[in-house]
């Protein structure tokens, strides 16, 4: 390996200088390292603490998967600012919406995906996973906004849910489901971009009680359509059982979704991460010892409290996460 130079304005803080450093030699060791997500996490990462406190923070505690933020609630900031926030925190990258209503909506994808890519890059950061409104691929604008994310360097994609009509039958509304996921399965695999179907509570959603899900994909390679198994979801809807959700789910697992809930009087109640049903237990059980895909850190606590209250929220929750991860 050739030695690097690297050359920065004298006028650059220390903490500034020192990220620039990391950032630097993290660029230059990419491709080499099958860790890069390590090396992101335990050294940018620690930039966010004091200087006092970054000695003590153990790089073998952090995991070997890439950490994404979603970030559905940080929409107001400027590209420019949501990629510096998200940088600094430590993440690996972001779970960017890219749809109606979205970070970016269809209509200025052109204008807009280029843009925010861009201030991603700056910053040494990825759109980890593109969250879509696409679930078939007969529509113009889905088509584009694929070849377009893929042309830009975006790996995989949430899909939108499939829904149930619970006034019809469900076998009909099975099969042309199927047909839709196939479809969309062959052109995700023309592009080498990866859909990823996230399991989601409630009895009007595929996926839910995951076993539909897992017929769905059946005949599906995983490179092309996976499950991003959500366990806050997996937990509200099968209780106990759980457990063979996850089995399940596991030849086709994609990524893992995190975030946190209680029920409160029949109701379920989002909360921080550690204050509610998704437990520590998930990831020191080995679960996660074979799985190299992301891991995406959600917070719908506080939904409309604003960027700060939201960006301070997936801090601390990624504190938590960083704790859960320490034996994989």
């Amino acid at each position: 390996m050739r030695p690097v130079l690297l050359v920065f304005p004298i006028e650059l803080g220390l903490e500034r200088l020192l990220e620039q450093i990391i950032l630097s030699t993290m660029n230059s060791l990419k491709g080499l390292h099958p860790r890069r997500s390590f090396l992101k996490l335990g050294l940018l990462g620690g930039l966010s603490l004091p200087i006092s406190q970054r000695a003590s923070y153990g790089a073998e505690s952090l995991p070997a998967q890439e950490v994404c933020a979603f970030v559905k609630f940080l929409q107001n900031l400027s590209f420019e600012d949501l990629a510096r926030t998200i940088r600094k925190m430590g993440f690996d990258g972001i779970e960017g919406t890219v749809r109606p209503g979205g970070l970016i909506t269809p209509e200025k994808v052109d204008e807009d995906l280029p843009r925010l890519m861009e201030a991603l890059r700056r910053e040494s950061l990825e759109m980890t996973i593109m969250a879509s409104g696409i679930n078939r691929i007969d529509d113009p604008v889905a088509e584009h906004t694929l070849r377009l994310a893929t042309k830009w360097g975006v790996k995989r994609y949430r899909m939108n849910y499939f829904r149930y009509d619970m006034d019809k039958p469900m076998a009909p509304q099975r099969a042309s489901f199927k047909a839709m996921a196939k479809d969309l399965a062959a052109f995700n695999h023309e592009l080498g971009i990866q859909a990823l179907y996230q399991n989601h509570a409630g009895a009007r959603y595929l996926g839910a009680t995951m076993w539909d899900l897992v017929d769905l994909l059946e005949g599906i390679p995983q490179e092309d359509i996976s499950i991003g198994f959500d366990v806050r979801h997996a937990k509200v809807e099968a209780g106990l059982s759980w457990p063979v959700y996850w089995e399940i789910a596991r030849p086709h697992l994609g990524a893992l979704y995190v975030k946190d809930f209680v029920w409160d009087q029949g109701k379920v109640i989002n909360v921080p991460l550690g204050q509610g049903w998704v437990g520590e237990a998930f990831f020191h059980e080995g679960r996660l010892k074979h799985f190299q895909g992301p891991i995406t850190l959600h917070v719908e606590y506080l939904q409309q409290a604003g960027s700060e209250a939201n960006a301070q929220a997936l801090n601390k929750d990624l504190a938590t996460l960083r704790q859960w991860v320490k034996s994989i």
